[in-house]
C-alpha cells in the first residue's frame, strides 16, 4: 500500500510501503475511513523539528477493525473506532488517573496517513461508535481523535465553567475547536484571537462572542479593554510559540487559569512573573482517550459538528497538496479520503 512519508522539510511523498499487520497481541490493524494533516505535522514539514530520516506521517485516524491480536478482547472486527495519537492501555496509574497521554506503556501511532493502520494496545487506545456511522459523521468522529479532543482538554485544563469569560489563542483547528468546547462547557463570553477573515467567521460560527485580531501586547490590551481591565477568568493557548503562551498568560486575571495545548517551541517562563499573577498553568499533550466516550456521544447526537474545521477534501493520494495548502495558510485542516 501507499502512504504519506516526510523525507525533508517541504517533502512529502505518497510511497510504497508494506502493510500493517498484527506484531503483538494487544494490536488492532483498522481500514481507515478518513485522515488528515494536523498542524503539529507542519513543525517537522517547515523543518523546525528535526526529520533525521524518511518518516511516515499521521496520527489522527477512524475507520473499520479489520484483524485484532489474540489478547484483544474490547474490540472487533467490523466496529467502526476512533483512537488517540498516544497508545495507551488505559489501566496504569496514569491512566486511572485520566493521563492516558502519560501511559505507563504509551506508544506514538503514526502512520495515519495511509489506507490501513496498525493499532498497539488496542483494547486501552479504541472506542468503538454505536453503531456503522452515516458518510457524513466521519469528519466530526476524525476530528474527535486529536483536534476536538485536544480542544477539550484545553478548556477542561482551563477550568472553563458555566459563565465564564475565556480567552483562546490559536485560529487553528484546536484553537477553534477550543471555542466550541468553551461553549459546550456553558461559557458566556469566548473571546477568540484571530487575525484571518475566514477564520473569524469559523469562530463565531462555533460559539465565539467576540474577536480580537491584535497579537502579542496589543492583543493583551484589546482583552484588558473588553473586560474592563479584569482578564479573562480561563485562557487557553493553542500555538506553542513565546509569543503566544506570554499572550496568554498577559490575558488572564489574577487567579486565572490557563492551559497550554500547543506543541512548545522556543517558550521560556519567567518565574517571577509568574509567582505575582496568581495564574494557574496546566497543559500538555492531551488525554484524548479520557475524552473519546463523551466526545464521540456529542458528535452521535448532532450536539457538536467539529467537522466544520475541515474546509479542504483530498483524495488521499493528494496528500503533499493537503501540507502545502495548511502551510500556506489556504486550509485551516485538509481532511484525508483514503
Amino acid at each position: 500500500m501507499k502512504t504519506a512519508i516526510l523525507h525533508s522539510p517541504g517533502d512529502v511523498r505518497f510511497e510504497d510501503v508494506d502493510a500493517p499487520r498484527i506484531l503483538a497481541p494487544t494490536d488492532a490493524v483498522i481500514r481507515l475511513s478518513a485522515t488528515c494533516v494536523c498542524g503539529s505535522d507542519l513543525w517537522p514539514y517547515r523543518g523546525i523539528q528535526p526529520v533525521p530520516q524518511p518518516t511516515p506521517m499521521g496520527h489522527e485516524y477512524c475507520g473499520v477493525v479489520e484483524d485484532v491480536g489474540r489478547d484483544v478482547k474490547h474490540v472487533r472486527p467490523g466496529q467502526f473506532v476512533i483512537g488517540s495519537f498516544f497508545a495507551s492501555d488505559n489501566t496504569c496509574p496514569h491512566c486511572e488517573a485520566g493521563y492516558q497521554t502519560s501511559c505507563q506503556h504509551r506508544e506514538f501511532v503514526t502512520g495515519a496517513q495511509a489506507p490501513k493502520l496498525r493499532v498497539p494496545l488496542a483494547d486501552g487506545t479504541l472506542v468503538a461508535t454505536p453503531d456503522m456511522p452515516t458518510d457524513d459523521l466521519v469528519p466530526s468522529l476524525l476530528a474527535a481523535s486529536d483536534v476536538f479532543g485536544t480542544g477539550w482538554f484545553a478548556a477542561e485544563a482551563a477550568n472553563v465553567k458555566p459563565g465564564a469569560t475565556v480567552v483562546v489563542v490559536g485560529d487553528g483547528a484546536v484553537g477553534l475547536l477550543g471555542v466550541l468546547s468553551a461553549r459546550l462547557m456553558g461559557a458566556e463570553r469566548i473571546i477568540a484571537m484571530s487575525g484571518h477573515a475566514s477564520r473569524q467567521a469559523l469562530a463565531r460560527d462555533l460559539g465565539a462572542t467576540d474577536i480580537v485580531a491584535e497579537r502579542g501586547e496589543a492583543g493583551v490590551e484589546r482583552v484588558k479593554e473588553l473586560t474592563k481591565g479584569v482578564g479573562a477568568d480561563s485562557v487557553l493557548e493553542c500555538v506553542g510559540t513565546q509569543q503566544s503562551m506570554a499572550q496568554a498568560i498577559g490575558s488572564a486575571r489574577p487567579g486565572g487559569y490557563v492551559s497550554y495545548v500547543g506543541v512548545p517551541h522556543g517558550v521560556a517562563l519567567a518565574g517571577e512573573q509568574l509567582f505575582f499573577t496568581h495564574v494557574h498553568l496546566h497543559g500538555g499533550p492531551a488525554p484524548v482517550r479520557r475524552f473519546l466516550p463523551r466526545l464521540i456521544d456529542l458528535v452521535w447526537k448532532g450536539e457538536a459538528d467539529p467537522g466544520k474545521v475541515f474546509d479542504l477534501q483530498l483524495p488521499l493520494a493528494e496528500v503533499a497538496e493537503g501540507y502545502r495548502a495548511m502551510d500556506e495558510r489556504r486550509a485551516i485542516k485538509a481532511l484525508l479520503m483514503p
